[in-house]
């Protein structure tokens, strides 16, 4: 009787200790987007959502990176301008999800998305 107490304790506290382990740092927070500014003009986005919301991040230095912008979920369509040049993106973005928008040192956009779970 004693060893099935002590075998249904460690079961329990390692269903406690799992549980706990597996919480989510994000709280179904809103997405957010950031430029990482590598590139030879200043840099902005527009960040146009689904519920017709925007968001932008204006003139960004070579060498520099804003802080992140959040937005509302849903269909989201940027517009990354360098250099008087447009650049549009549309994606789909959940709660949690951190999007950054990199321009390398040829004015080369590339994205990346983050869980930030």
């Amino acid at each position: 009787m004693n060893k099935i107490k002590n075998f249904l304790t460690i079961i329990s506290i390692t269903f406690i200790i799992s549980g706990l382990c597996s919480c989510h740092k994000c709280k179904n927070e809103d997405p957010s987007a950031r430029i990482i500014n590598n590139g030879t003009s200043k840099a902005s986005v527009q960040i146009k959502t689904s519920g017709g919301n925007t968001v932008n991040i204006n003139n960004i230095d070579p060498g520099a990176s804003s802080p992140y912008s959040s937005y509302a979920p849903g269909t989201v369509t940027f517009t990354i301008t360098i250099a008087n040049t447009n650049h549009v993106e549309t994606v789909n973005m959940e709660n949690c999800f951190n999007y950054d928008i990199t321009i390398n040192s040829n004015n080369n956009i590339s994205t990346t998305v983050i869980d930030r779970n």
